[in-house]
């Protein structure tokens, strides 16, 4: 049951387009004791099913910059691949670290926008738009 709620809640974030693997992973690892090279791989397996529904539902609003999109993603194939390298060769200590780290980072660079936005007097749905 624990393995369908964690699957529901970062699929939704992941649809959302704000990185429901991340959500992933962190379930994964500190709530279900899974280890952090097993957790990032299976959500590479994760990634792949919700990804296409992403693109089915957004494609067929007409959302997707297929010019700024095609190089994004040819160039983050060759990203993945060095990143998947790097990750299997390091040691899992390392890698908890690291990702604890990309977290924080993220965490204050949304209070950041979230602050930034509020002080120009802005809706925050007006940000999104």
């Amino acid at each position: 049951m624990l393995e369908f709620f964690t699957g529901l809640i970062s699929g939704t974030v992941s649809g959302t387009g704000m990185g429901g693997g991340t959500i992933l992973i962190l379930i994964l690892s500190v709530f279900m004791g899974i280890e952090q090279h097993t957790a990032q791989a299976t959500n590479l397996v994760f990634f792949v099913p919700t990804s296409i529904s992403a693109i089915i539902t957004t494609f067929k609003e007409k959302l997707i910059n297929w010019e700024i999109g095609i190089p994004v993603a040819i160039s983050g194939i060759f990203g993945a691949i060095i990143g998947a390298k790097i990750s299997v060769n390091m040691e899992v200590n390392k890698l908890k670290k690291y990702f604890g780290i990309f977290l924080i980072i993220i965490t204050i660079y949304e209070i950041y926008s979230l602050i930034k936005t509020y002080k120009s007097g802005k809706s925050i749905n007006n940000k999104i738009r």
